[in-house]
């Protein structure tokens, strides 16, 4: 049993150090996305600065982890991943969880409190960002990414079908590079598996199977093994298909919250072929034949990009004129008595 606190304590402590590829990693995913792209989306986007842009800001959710507030770990960790094994304890399912953030959170205080039996007690000494009772928020923060984007689409049809100004246009367009760019993240953070699960950098109870428990394994699937394999953007890029839309009925504000959900549930579902693929040997470049796991992880990358480009794809097509907008612009445009 103390064993088990103590595995529990370390997965807890580590939650807020640990990323989702390295840089490199998300660059590659957000490049994938651009290049995803059909012809017939916006074009400014797909003009080397913007491209530049959209790929710099891949690692911009891992560059706000260098404040030390608590209260900016608080608000930030969580939204980089969703232990889905966690679900069954607090009685939910994926299919459950509510798509309200803050009802979810509600979901999982009144679990604790119903059946406190259940879970570990928490340290407070070692919760001061007050985290170690979430289990993630990944599929929220891709949806709520997705709804901006949708909304900053939705002002910049505005500007430009209704008399926009050139400088408003311009500000919309770079507003939108923003939102991909930071979304790319989560949806690089979503295709990495040790991202979906509670053992998340070692396997951590029950171990018939003789999987890794070092906790060095998160570290060398994010980056390590990426630079070892020399794994780049240009020989991954042939093999991305057109992004295409998520939802058959595009409904303005519907969001993609389930779809979020079920990335991120498949994706669960290959943790344990990363840990078979770790004690085989498959992810040693060092030890032998590594091309088993070079071609999993280079298809992992492919599966982020790929997801993300159908999201901004699925954001620009249901976007719709905003309004409120045309009907000040329409006003500004009547000439003054």
């Amino acid at each position: 049993m103390k064993k088990l606190f103590f595995l529990a304590a370390i997965h807890a402590a580590a939650l807020v150090s640990l990323h989702a590829w390295d840089y490199e990693g998300h660059r590659i995913v957000n490049q994938l996305a651009v290049a995803s792209l059909p012809a017939n989306f916006p074009g400014f986007v797909k003009i080397p600065a913007a491209t530049e842009r959209i790929a710099f800001l891949a690692g911009e959710p891992d560059r706000w982890r260098n404040s030390l507030s608590p209260l900016s770990k608080h608000a930030n960790s969580p939204d980089h991943f969703m232990d889905i094994d966690e679900l069954e304890p607090f009685g939910l399912t994926s299919k459950t969880a509510s798509p309200f953030r803050y009802d979810f959170v509600a979901q999982l205080k009144f679990a604790r409190s119903k059946h406190p039996e259940k879970f570990s007690p928490i340290d407070p000494a070692k919760n001061t960002d007050h985290t170690r009772d979430l289990i993630g928020f990944l599929p929220w923060a891709l949806n709520e990414q997705f709804l901006k984007l949708e909304s900053a689409f939705s002002y910049l049809k505005t500007f430009e079908q209704h008399g926009g100004t050139p400088e408003e246009i311009s500000n919309a367009q770079q507003n939108i590079l923003y939102i991909m760019g930071v979304m790319g993240h989560y949806a690089g953070d979503a295709a990495q598996p040790l991202h979906t699960t509670k053992h998340f950098n070692g396997w951590i109870g029950a171990n018939p199977n003789g999987y890794n428990t070092n906790h060095t394994i998160h570290s060398w699937i994010d980056g390590g093994f990426i630079r070892r394999a020399a794994i780049k953007f240009d020989e991954l890029k042939p093999k991305v298909r057109p992004a295409k839309s998520l939802s058959a009925e595009n409904k303005p504000g519907a969001g993609m919250f389930q779809e979020s959900m079920g990335f991120i549930e498949a994706q669960f579902g290959l943790v344990e072929r990363v840990y078979q693929l770790d004690r085989d040997g498959k992810l040693s470049p060092s030890k032998g034949d590594a091309t088993e796991g070079r071609e999993f992880i280079s298809g992992q990358l492919i599966k982020g990009g790929q997801f993300l480009g159908d999201l901004w794809f699925s954001a620009w097509q249901s976007a719709p004129i905003d309004n409120y907008l045309r009907t000040e612009l329409t006003r500004r445009a009547q000439p003054k008595e």
